[in-house]
Order: C-alpha cells, then structure tokens, then sequence
C-alpha cells in the first residue's frame, strides 16, 4: 500500500515535471530520454531554478522590499529542509529529496537566489568580472548541480560545468540584448562598450553601426571560447546521461550560429534554433553515445 507521504512526493514530482514542460521545451525533451531516476531529479532541479527565477521575473504586483522578502524566506526554507531532509513546500519538496539522494551542495542553491537578487539590485553590469559574478550565480551553478544529477567521477568535471553554464548564460544575455534593453537592463559590459568607442545609448536607441557589429562579434566569440573550454569535461560525466550535456551545448551553440548568420545584429529579434534542428540533434547524440559508443566497444573488445 502506497503511503500518503509517497503520494504527496509522486504528485510534488509530477508537478515540477510540468513546470519544466511548460518553461523550457528544449529543457524537457532533453530530459526525456534520460534513465528515469535522473529524469525526475532534473524536473525538480529545472521546477526549483524556474520558481527561483520567477520571483523577480514575475513581480506580480510586489514591491522590491517584498521580493527581497521572499527570496529570504526560500533561503530560510531550504536551510531549514537541508537539515531536515524534507520541506512541505510544493517546489522545494521535490527539489529537496534530489538534492540530498545527489549530494548536492546546499551553497549552489543559495548562490542562485543571490543571483535573483542581483536582478534587483541592479540592471547594468560595469565589466564583465561583475557580469561573470551574475552569470555564476544564476547558470555557473545550475551547471554544478546538474553535474551532480547526471553523476561523474572526477571532480574535475564541476570546473567544465562551470564554464558550460556561464557560456549559456552568456548565449541567453546575447539572444536577449533587445528583450532586456525593453525592460531597461543591459547585460553586457559597459566598459567594454566604451572600448569599441559605444554607450548604452546605442543599445537603448537600437543603433546598429559597424562598431556595434564588431562589438556584438567580441561577445559571441568569448560565448564560444567558453563552450569550446566545457566541452572537455562532458566525457566525464556519466556515459547513460551525458548525451542530454552534449546536446544542450550544440543546441545553445546553435543559437549563437543564428546570431552570426544575421550579421551580429542583436536588434532583430530573438535568434532561436528550430523544433526540428533540436530533434535532429538530439536524435544525433542518442544515437552516439547510447548506439554506436557501445557497439564501437563490442568491435574493439572484439578485436583485442
């Protein structure tokens, strides 16, 4: 007979997976065709990430001090389910049990609700050492407990994860210049600006010119710099699961290529890459390490 507190955590489960479902399409295709116990601790990692991120993304009608609030009381929350190993609240409930089963330290979570925060805080970044800090807090360690989700065997493996979550990072501030400028926050370094002789002036007025093309090339190339950096450390991860790392890198990748195909330009819309490119390369990397890995070792034990 299923208890009731089973119950309350398979519908807490549930509920992350439609959260994760509803917010990133590509997120929860990924997710998909991991092994099943991994599969539902990354819906309640994505589920508390999104939560942790909507709480400045969709003030509602909150003033900053009563979202500065909130944030605390999730802190307190999960220093409190951390040493108790259980919390009542809908997201963190889920989020909580992987999270201890995964060894996941308790310092990732609350890197990211002080990235929350700095969204509060502040909406320009002086250099990119300042942005590095924000990119760290709200990606950096997502890449971290992800890693301890998908499971690897060197240590190693958190500094490459690291790095693959600031290049995200970096990929959503480019993807998001125009999106962002709307809601008056700049992401990209404003000394970095002044060096290619630009203002946030032109990124407020929109103003494409042949420095704000060198400029917006800079940005992707260091975006790149930092996914060629990860790459090495997805071949540490687990061999049943890093296939889900390795397409969600070419997927990212995929939208700086969108990037550079239009020129650089920043103003045109949100770069995206399609349903059917995202399923090609899904089906790509399923394929490799979960088809042809394994038969490429049968020949090679064969041949020995």
């Amino acid at each position: 007979m299923v208890s009731h507190e089973n119950k309350t955590m398979k519908a807490a489960f549930k509920y992350a997976k439609s959260q994760t479902a509803h917010y990133s399409k590509s997120f929860y295709l990924s997710s998909q065709i991991l092994p099943k116990s991994k599969r539902w601790d990354t819906f309640a990692l994505y589920s508390f990430c999104r939560y942790a991120d909507n709480i400045v993304d969709n003030p509602r009608s909150r003033t900053d001090a009563e979202l500065f609030d909130e944030i605390a009381s999730v802190a307190r929350e999960i220093k409190t389910a951390y040493r108790r190993g259980e919390s009542e609240h809908p997201v963190l409930k889920p989020f909580i049990k992987a999270a201890l089963k995964r060894n996941i330290p308790i310092e990732y979570s609350l890197d990211l609700l002080d990235g929350v925060k700095m969204d509060l805080l502040q909406n320009r970044y002086k250099t990119f050492g300042e942005l590095y800090q924000f990119a760290y807090r709200v990606a950096g360690v997502v890449g971290l407990m992800m890693t301890h989700v998908i499971g690897f065997k060197d240590k190693k493996a958190l500094e490459y994860a690291e790095k693959l979550g600031i290049a995200m990072q970096l990929t959503n501030i480019l993807r998001d210049v125009q999106e962002d400028k709307n809601m008056n926050r700049i992401y990209l370094p404003l000394d970095e600006l002044k060096q290619f002789g630009l203002s946030e002036q032109d990124i407020m007025g929109e103003r494409w010119t042949p420095k704000m093309r060198k400029f917006m090339q800079f940005q992707v190339n260091r975006a790149h710099r930092y996914f060629e950096e990860a790459q090495p450390g997805i071949s540490m991860l687990d061999s049943d699961s890093r296939f889900a790392i390795y397409s969600a890198s070419r997927i990212y990748r995929g939208i700086l290529r969108q990037i550079e195909a239009r020129g650089y330009n920043p103003f045109l819309g949100r770069a995206f890459v399609s349903q059917r490119r995202k399923m090609a390369i899904l089906f790509h990397e399923v394929m490799k390490t979960r088809v042809l890995q394994p038969v490429t070792g049968v020949f090679a034990s064969l041949l020995s």
